[in-house]
């Protein structure tokens, strides 16, 4: 735990990154049908109307994906100062919202976009910190 001051700000970050992502997979894990639903009506114009579940599955692994690596690179770096494992989480996480911001452009819900652009800010801040540790 010698590591744990020296790189707070990424591990709050990485915080962050798995509150976020582990809320929303589990939202879509335990309200699979819900999500469905609500998505096939956001895309039902667009070329994504057809390939909600496929889509909302890989989002799934995502989320869950995101989540885990966060927390693997958090005890790495309060233990051994090791960067590594967030850095993939954020990735990831980077990754995961840039696929949700692509869907909300082209189902032109554009307030929708404008709101993923705050956690993209603070997740590729976490991205360029741990980058440069």
């Amino acid at each position: 735990m010698d590591y744990l001051l020296p790189n707070i700000t990424e591990i709050l970050i990485l915080l962050f990154i798995i509150i976020t992502f582990l809320q929303s997979g589990l939202d879509k894990v335990f309200d699979w049908k819900g999500q469905i639903a609500w998505l096939n009506s956001h895309f039902k114009e667009t070329f994504l109307g057809s390939m909600v579940p496929l889509l909302v599955g890989v989002l799934v692994v995502l989320d869950l994906l995101a989540s885990v690596l966060a927390g693997i690179g958090i005890y790495q770096l309060a233990i051994n100062n090791n960067p590594m494992m967030g850095l993939y989480g954020s990735i990831t996480g980077a990754i995961t919202l840039l696929m949700l911001l692509f869907g909300q452009r082209i189902a032109k819900d554009y307030a929708g976009a404008f709101t993923i652009v705050g956690y993209f800010i603070v997740v590729i801040f976490g991205v360029w910190l741990l980058s440069n540790h």
